[in-house]
């Protein structure tokens, strides 16, 4: 049975087969463009010289150079695409051998302020979930894989998005075709300017003034007829009835520049996004979730692809009137005032969905980003949804942004009893990472998606965590007050309607030990009285004691080192009870420090 990178490789083979002969092709048809011109000024030279050659030798070099370029544009979308394809295996095989930090987007624009856990999960910046994950082309697929892993799906959503993720893990060619499509979008795809034109209020004035542009735009060639018909001046006349149409198009000047002008930018990002759009369209699938996508984009009365279409034929149109051949026909014609209505008219008709449209190919993505990742790692299991209390029972946790090599998985069981792990232990003992390891793969539980673990069963949760607290000069906010504020939200989401796992690192090591003992007892009582579960991670051994009036609400469990030749070695497991000795003098001794 071939493994995911097995396959990879076969398609990458293949795919970098192919735009090797396509690059050949293309120098062919561009050293053959160079000869064929070559031979036209030889026929040129031939017809018009001496001895004369009839003029029709002209014709060939003329239309076999037609010929080549219409080649030579094949041959360059051809290549452009095979080259998407290689990038998406290479990328596929980069993130399989752990490789994939440092390649793929960061997703820094969408890093919330004072989030409860996209901070202190690493869910965007270098290195980040968001990196591993977001295989999306188009701005709307990054967007919605963004508010996935911040936003925690409703019961409702998750399976039907687990059924949809596992149905797009099989479809390998579907995903290569989705990720060519949208290739080229990347660079400067921007949805909000998109649905702020599509859904902008009407520029244009009612439909009688555009009849009265229409009877406008033949004047001047009735006028021109009944000149000649007169004995008069053909051209004097055409140009006397173009006069009320100009005038009326200057009048509305401004407007015509709002409308053609102003929202150039959205009319190119729109078509683009054309090619994404078929591909979804096209696609075929079973699940209730992807149905109801694709129906979205046919909802119009057209499919999305070719309402879009229709709208990159009229712009197309619309931009004919920059030809400095055509222009005074068109300005005879009142090109501008009849293509403002046409796409005004396309707004009027279609707008409406637009902001539908782009929502339903970003969750397509993102489900193909997820569906990608499930491939990616085939041992790691969708996770069993549970309504009820909290509740949370992982066998073998891993954390996915850990090489796998490198990974040491502990198993995790938080609900009634116990509801509380106080996590004691050594500096880089791995205490922080068993905190972020549960809460990122409660994130990916939430979002839909397969997890890092033999198993994971848990109810409904919304991650909550106290991990990653800075201090902020500008706002004049110290390290303990930002603490503070973080733990008030973390109660506060307690009020909400599901269960809060909360993960808090050094509770309150901002302050002193009386008020930090006081204090981290009435924050955790409080926590487990409202049904949170959670881990809390301190290297007070102090506040172990914590666990005893919880009874087994609370447990102790600990991470530990061993002094093996002078250095300190860590195995990353996680045991009961209470932490029995330190290595900070060890660590500060190791380092050269003089104690």
């Amino acid at each position: 049975m071939s493994t995911p990178r097995d396959e990879y490789e076969k398609r990458l083979s293949i795919r970098t087969a192919r735009l090797r002969t396509l690059q050949r092709r293309d120098r062919w048809v561009s050293e053959a463009r160079l000869f064929v011109f070559a031979l036209g000024l030889a026929a040129i030279w031939a017809v018009f010289g001496a001895p004369r050659w009839p003029a029709a030798l002209l014709a060939l070099p003329l239309i076999a150079f037609a010929a080549l370029v219409v080649a030579h544009e094949w041959t360059a979308r051809a290549a452009h695409r095979a080259a998407a394809a290689v990038r998406f295996y290479e990328d596929g095989i980069a993130r399989i051998e752990d490789r994939w930090a440092g390649r793929g987007l960061t997703g820094e624009d969408f890093r919330p302020a004072n989030h409860v856990y996209a901070e202190d999960l690493d869910l965007f910046g270098p290195a980040s979930l968001f990196e591993l994950l977001c295989t999306a082309r188009t701005r709307a697929g990054e967007r919605a894989l963004a508010d996935w892993l911040c936003r925690p799906a409703d019961v409702a959503e998750l399976l039907p998005r687990q059924t949809a993720i596992a149905e797009l893990r099989l479809a390998a060619d579907f995903r290569e075709g989705i990720s060519i499509a949208g290739s080229a979008l990347r660079p400067r795809w921007r949805p909000n300017i998109v649905e702020a034109w599509a859904t902008a209020p009407r520029r244009m004035p009612g439909a009688a003034r555009w009849w009265i542009a229409a009877g406008l735009s033949l004047l001047p060639f009735a006028s021109a007829w009944l000149g000649a018909q007169l004995g008069g001046l053909g051209w004097g006349f055409l140009i006397l009835g173009a006069l009320p149409g100009l005038v009326l198009q200057r009048a509305m000047r401004e407007t015509l520049a709002a409308v053609l002008h102003a929202d150039s930018a959205a009319l190119r990002e729109l078509s683009d996004f054309s090619s994404v759009a078929r591909c979804v369209e096209t696609a075929q699938v079973q699940s209730p979730a992807l149905v109801s996508l694709q129906q979205t984009l046919r909802n119009s009365g057209r499919t999305a692809s070719r309402a879009i279409a229709l709208l990159a034929r009229l712009s197309e149109w619309k931009d004919a009137r920059g030809n400095p051949l055509f222009a005074p026909l068109a300005t005879v014609l009142l090109w501008d005032l009849h293509f403002a209505y046409a796409l005004e008219w396309w707004r009027g008709r279609f707008g409406i969905h637009v902001p539908a449209w782009l929502c339903a190919v970003g969750e397509f993505e993102a489900l193909c980003a997820l569906a990608t990742y499930a491939y990616e790692h085939p041992y790691d299991p969708f996770p069993q949804i549970v309504e009820g209390p909290a509740l949370f029972e992982g066998e073998a946790l891993g954390h996915p942004l850990l090489p796998a090599a490198a990974c040491i998985r502990n198993s995790l069981r938080l609900g009634s009893a116990p509801g509380l792990l106080i996590v004691s232990g050594s500096n880089m003992s791995g205490k922080s990472t068993l905190l972020r390891t549960a809460g990122i793969n409660t994130v990916l539980a939430m979002a839909g998606a397969p997890v890092r673990a033999k198993s994971l069963r848990l109810s409904p949760l919304h991650v909550a965590a106290s991990m990653h607290i800075t201090d902020s000069i500008q706002s004049g906010t110290s390290h303990f007050y930002a603490e503070i504020l973080r733990l008030k939200a973390i109660q506060d989401l307690t009020h909400g309607p599901r269960p809060v796992l909360f993960l808090i690192d050094e509770i309150l090591h901002g302050t002193n030990s009386h008020d930090r003992s006081t204090g981290a007892e009435a924050v955790l009582r409080g926590l487990v009285k409202a049904g949170a579960i959670g881990l809390v991670t301190t290297h007070d051994l102090a506040l172990t004691a914590i666990a005893g009036p919880l009874g087994a609400r609370a447990a102790n469990v600990h991470f530990e080192d061993q002094l093996k030749e002078g250095r300190l070695a860590f195995d990353y497991t996680m045991r009961p009870g209470v932490v029995q000795r330190s290595n900070a003098v060890a660590l500060m001794r190791q380092i050269g420090l003089n104690l």
